[in-house]
């Protein structure tokens, strides 16, 4: 659904009244792709201003420039694994507009010079992997190939996702840049599916179409799914720039709650400043926050705020790809620490420990992932302090028996 009442909706036009995965509806709602050079394309995506809707929020265009340039044979990977367990926007692209996604993989095809394209899916999405194989089956494409990944937090990060299309473990590299050397060697360019589907409708309508919606710095519209402590859960289109507290009236969300904004990786706001923030990356930032996979959880006031911190770090320490100290040592005193501070068995020092060690652990890691499970924990120690501190002194509260409010799904096998 679209909030924003000056637009028409974009991304999700037609969704629950048409039978969207279909192309007929497809090219009945949004119109044919019109015929366009390369060039066409990248000065399009350039003028749109769009940006990478998979977490890292980089310019799309400079992406697809930086691929266009190499010689040689290349690749674009739709990235649809959403490893985020919060988040469930890339499910419904792939499950409703799966031609909307397709259209934007063939025009960034074009755009860079690719012959091949290969489409990432969770194993555990079987609704989405079907979707996607009767779309390429209308349209008779060959050139697309749907690739199922397993359901871990790490396969959808730009470098793990490369190496497990080249037949590794899908673990996160160190110096690799997927736009010089990544699917078999050639270079490739790797981007989320809402970055695609993005890319279908500016090859239809425009950059400054684009441009229409949202802010100078953040344009165009994004999807955000929206969880937890609300009446009306679900995945909904936004227009960049949106105040949060506007989105969470409008999915009845508690009042007074605190807010996971960005998932996993992000970064919790105390009820007291949802009124300030607005949707934009660069208001988000002087709060030390982004939009990130497009999360927003509301806590209800009858969930454990350090319970939940306890969970989810554990969540980070099994998640982890083992493949330096800061993961395979730190996230795992974080989690042994943050769980006695839930129970109440930490020593004294034990809580200035964590607040040091998520200050200590960003940017020494192999990949990213020790310096957002610091972001997380961070965040969480500073908006909740008197609950940490309450803990601290006397072990565990009634609401921590309550059911977790954020998942923390275990690994499952590839599907056979």
């Amino acid at each position: 659904m679209t909030l924003d009442p000056r637009a028409l909706p974009r991304l999700l036009a037609g969704v629950g009244e048409h039978p969207m995965s279909s192309l007929t509806a497809h090219l009945e709602i949004h119109g044919p792709l019109r015929e366009l050079s390369g060039e066409q394309i990248l000065s399009a995506v350039e003028t749109s201003g769009l940006r990478g809707r998979g977490g890292a929020s980089f310019p799309t265009a400079r992406k697809m420039r930086a691929v266009a340039g190499r010689r040689g044979s290349k690749f674009v990977v739709a990235n649809g694994t959403e490893g985020e367990p919060i988040s469930k926007k890339d499910r419904v692209l792939l499950r409703e507009v799966p031609h909307l996604v397709l259209d934007g993989v063939a025009m960034a095809a074009r755009a860079v010079g690719a012959s091949r394209a290969l489409l990432a899916v969770s194993a555990a999405d079987q609704r989405g992997a079907a979707a996607l194989s009767r779309a390429l089956e209308e349209r008779r494409d060959r050139a697309v190939e749907i690739v199922r990944t397993p359901e871990r937090y790490l396969a959808g990060q730009e470098t793990a996702l490369v190496d497990l299309l080249n037949g590794g473990p899908g673990l996160p590299g160190f110096g690799v840049r997927p736009f010089e050397r990544g699917v078999e060697g050639r270079p490739t360019l790797v981007q989320n599916v809402e970055t695609f589907a993005h890319i279908g409708l500016i090859a239809r309508h425009g950059g400054q179409w684009f441009r229409a919606l949202g802010t100078p710095g953040d344009p165009g519209s994004a999807l955000m799914t929206v969880g937890g402590g609300v009446s009306a859960p679900g995945v909904y289109e936004i227009a960049h720039g949106m105040g949060l507290a506007e989105l969470l009236d409008h999915v009845g969300a508690e009042p007074g709650a605190a807010v996971l904004i960005g998932g996993y990786f992000g970064t919790w706001v105390p009820a007291n400043a949802v009124s300030q923030l607005r949707l934009a990356g660069d208001e988000l930032r002087g709060f030390g926050a982004s939009l990130g996979a497009g999360v927003l959880m509301v806590l209800p006031r009858s969930a454990c705020p350090v319970a939940e911190a306890a969970r989810v770090s554990e969540y980070f320490e099994a998640q982890s790809a083992g493949q330096c100290g800061p993961c395979v040592n730190g996230l795992a005193a974080m989690a042994f620490t943050v769980g006695a501070v839930a129970a109440g068995t930490a020593g004294r020092g034990d809580l200035g420990d964590l607040e040091r060690w998520t200050r200590e652990l960003p940017g020494r890691g192999a990949c990213a992932h020790p310096d957002g499970a610091s972001r997380f924990l961070a965040s969480a120690i500073r908006v909740f302090a008197e609950e940490f501190h309450d803990h601290a002194r006397h072990g565990a509260c009634e609401r921590c028996s309550g059911a977790p409010v954020l998942p923390t799904p275990l690994p499952m096998p590839m599907a056979a």
